[in-house]
């Protein structure tokens, strides 16, 4: 079926740049992949510029051309042949002096009077194609290289029956209402100013609340897990990357080096060169191990501007990362307690094992020695090792070649997004290669140095990232204890504003987020605006409640539980903050 679907997405990519060509005949078309759920076509649109109001006028366009197609008509031809065809086209001239250079043949298709270069995979009738649908736009370098032009990429889908188109375009629709992005804006948890720049986002005092809540649960229990907590430098001089060997493999993800009077800095990728150099600051029995170095460290890395997704994928983040250090026989029983605590942190955050997250073991490539440590048989214990704890634990997993750290290879737990697109939350990393890099040792019970193993994870990963998550698990409702606001005092009358704002104090001093709604609104407009901001619960108060000293309890859902002494409320919710429950 996945072929038929490839083949199927492919076809209909030709037909979106024989439309695009045919409105806009100076265009150039570069290429037009299928992808996951779908395909897209880069154009170089010269001088015009096109927006997704046009999407409808390209789909009427490929409608009015699919009746005069019939196959995908094949031709080899030389490259000459080929440049002499595309010569007014740059990108289809590199692509076929590439080709050229490599050997491989170069094949046209022909479909009506459309003709591009192409190796193939096609439907047998053009008719086959029409149940398709332009979803988007947005930029993209030729090449992925922003030394290159900036591109139009336009993004479409296609299915075999109107049935499946209908259902992935629901899907989309209800993913796009539940996207971090339009929930975080909605309830002002976050914002981007160009003038900061493009991937840095500023939390706001209630994105704040959450991420804070996140990082003292975080903090709190991996101290109870015998971490030691450390603060470390957000940059560094570059000769650290280069005696760790990061320089070389993620120096075009790193920001340029700062000259600081005679020394190079660089803004820090990774925290773990840092917490080496903690370790290594003094000797250590094999009595003092495994020592256990935790960070909640702010980390930069350049994304390309095409990539950056909201909290997904940004600049700068927050990393709750750690560097465990233990004798090689106890590595097992660390990555054991590595999981566990994964586990354990994703159970308290809502997320459910095999069905919101699975784990993947990714693997290194052998054969390729630039991006991979060469040691066979260090490769071969250390995925062993985390094999081995995967199915010892019994949970999900798949195994994927060419995903290792060049150091080592490592646990990913992969966590699905509301779109069914799968995102890197957390790892667990085994390193043979740093210990030798920085040596890095401990003195054994017979008084011989020894080289240390190394374990490199992220309980809760990235903060923004995990935040990203949790607000599409929960739509903006989260859970009591991450609630940027927990209660909210709504007085149904200007009277009731004196009680309400005492009510509100002592919710206050007992440690509650609490807002008073204090405005000269109806009773009804005052919940509908606590709903829409997902506010758990709602006190309503009126002469009654006063008279009583009591209050009146509804929750986000509607629903009301009558009204009850203020102390009693405090008691229960305070209890439900402290056992993080998932209401």
């Amino acid at each position: 079926m996945k072929n038929v679907l490839d083949n199927l997405r492919h076809s209909t990519a030709h037909l979106l740049a024989a439309a695009v060509v045919k409105l806009w005949p100076d265009a150039k078309p570069t290429i037009g992949p299928v992808i996951e759920n779908g395909f897209y076509y880069d154009f170089d649109m010269g001088k015009v510029k096109i927006s997704e109001k046009d999407l409808g006028k390209i789909e009427e366009a490929m409608s009015q051309i699919l009746p005069g197609w019939d196959k995908f008509a094949k031709k080899e031809v030389t490259a000459t042949q080929a440049k002499k065809l595309f010569k007014e086209n740059s990108y289809k001239i590199e692509l076929i002096e590439e080709l050229e250079k490599s050997g491989e043949g170069i094949t046209l298709y022909k479909s009506g009077a459309f003709v591009d270069l192409c190796r193939g995979g096609h439907v047998t009738k053009a008719s086959e194609i029409k149940y398709f649908k332009l979803l988007s736009l947005a930029g993209a370098y030729w090449r992925g290289s922003e030394k290159n032009k900036m591109l139009t990429r336009i993004y479409g889908t296609a299915f075999t029956s109107k049935a499946e188109l209908d259902k992935y375009l629901d899907s989309i629709e209800e993913a796009s209402e539940n996207d971090h992005r339009k929930i975080g804006k909605d309830l002002g948890l976050f914002v981007f100013s160009d003038l900061v720049g493009k991937g840095l986002p500023l939390l706001t005092a209630k994105g704040s609340t959450i991420r804070r809540e996140l990082e003292r649960f975080i903090v709190d229990e991996e101290i109870k897990r015998g971490y030691q907590h450390v603060y470390t430098p957000p940059l560094a001089k570059t000769d650290l990357y280069k005696k760790s060997g990061h320089y070389p493999y993620y120096k075009d993800t790193m920001y340029p080096v700062m000259k600081v009077d005679d020394e190079e800095l660089i803004l820090r990728p990774m925290t773990c060169p840092h917490h080496f150099m903690l370790y290594s600051s003094e000797v250590h029995s094999y009595r003092e191990l495994p020592i256990r170095i935790a960070e909640i460290a702010p980390q930069y890395r350049y994304e390309k501007s095409g990539e950056l997704t909201g909290l997904i994928r940004i600049r700068m983040f927050n990393l709750a990362d750690a560097h465990i250090f233990t004798a090689p026989e106890a590595a097992e029983g660390e990555i054991e307690g590595v999981l566990d605590l994964i586990s354990y942190a994703n159970s308290v955050m809502g997320l459910k094992k095999g069905e919101d997250y699975r784990y993947r073991l990714s693997l290194g490539d052998r054969g390729d020695a630039k991006k991979y440590y060469k040691d066979d048989k260090a490769w071969d214990k250390a995925e062993g090792i985390l094999r081995k704890v995967l199915k010892a634990q019994d949970v999900p997993f798949y195994e994927a070649a060419g995903e290792a750290a060049f150091y080592g290879p490592k646990i990913d737990v992969q966590v699905r997004k509301l779109s069914g697109k799968e995102e890197t939350a957390f790892t667990v990393q085994y390193d043979f290669v740093m210990p030798k890099r920085f040596d890095l040792k401990y003195i054994d019970k017979d008084g011989k140095e020894k080289e240390i193993v190394v374990i490199h994870r992220a309980s809760i990963g990235c903060l923004e990232r995990t935040i990203a998550f949790l607000i599409e698990k929960y739509h903006g409702s989260f859970p009591l204890w991450l609630s940027p606001v927990q209660v909210k005092v709504l007085p149904i009358t200007e009277k009731a504003l004196k009680y309400a704002n005492s009510v509100y104090l002592k919710l206050k001093e007992a440690g509650i987020r609490t807002e008073v709604d204090s405005r000269n609104e109806t009773l009804a407009a005052k919940i509908r605006d606590a709903q829409l901001a997902k506010v758990p619960y709602m006190l309503i108060l009126g002469p009654k409640e006063e008279e009583a000293s009591l209050v009146s309890v509804r929750n986000r859902l509607g629903k009301t539980s009558g009204a009850v002494g203020l102390p009693k409320f405090m008691a229960d919710i305070k209890e439900e903050i402290a056992k993080k429950i998932i209401s």
